[in-house]
């Protein structure tokens, strides 16, 4: 593994180096990430890399306790086994979190054409009040740190501006979120928060992530 790495030029060691720091900070690396500036998709630099030198860095994740996995269809490499959140969600990023995925499920069924789908803040929050999970309506203020949360993890990309955000405020959500929650029965998840005795409970809603994702 030593041999491998001290074979690449020194511009290559570098890049190696920058995407296993990106991937301990951020979890996963995607193909493709929205650019406002553009208003397109654009292939990512770090994922080029990564899949150059795979097999290498599955060997070093294995050394950490980790496996590196790249899923080709979906356009996400990402690692496994390790700290996957750096911090505990607070519940509405959980309860957003799992109704992105029942969006980007249902939409994904419809058309498949694409890995990205795009929703709207109405409904997201419209498909929470559906399960009953949410008391009342999230302020802008809670809202706006929720997505920006979500964003810091790559799970979603706005299109518009935080600051303007409102019901039809549009984002992305990445692929990724398949890598996030594997497991099935979304929906019922979903009931199962909606229920009064669970109102609130940010451990027990933490730890079910923590399960589907490994």
């Amino acid at each position: 593994m030593i041999e491998y790495y001290e074979q690449l030029t020194q511009e290559e060691q570098e890049a190696v180096t920058e995407v296993i720091r990106t991937l301990y900070r951020q979890t996963y690396l995607l193909e493709r990430k929205y650019d406002r500036r553009t208003g397109r998709m654009q292939y990512m630099k770090e994922y080029r890399v990564c899949s150059k030198h795979l097999e290498f860095l599955k060997e070093y994740f294995t050394v950490a306790g980790m496996t590196l996995q790249e899923n080709v269809h979906m356009g996400v490499i990402y690692i496994q086994g390790g700290p996957n959140w750096g911090e505990k969600l607070p519940r509405l990023a959980t309860v957003y979190l799992l109704v992105l995925k029942l969006i980007y499920d249902e939409q994904m069924a419809s058309v498949s054409s694409s890995s990205h789908i795009v929703t709207t803040m109405g409904a997201v929050n419209g498909k929470a009040g559906e399960f009953r999970v949410l008391k009342s309506l999230p302020s802008v203020t809670e809202m706006r740190r929720t997505i920006a949360l979500l964003r810091k993890y790559q799970i979603i990309e706005p299109l518009e501006v935080l600051e303007e955000m409102n019901e039809e405020t549009r984002m992305i959500i990445y692929p990724c979120i398949q890598a996030v929650l594997m497991g099935e029965g979304i929906k019922e998840l979903l009931a199962e928060f909606g229920e009064e005795d669970n109102l609130g409970d940010e451990t027990a809603i933490q730890s079910t992530i923590e399960d589907m994702s490994e």
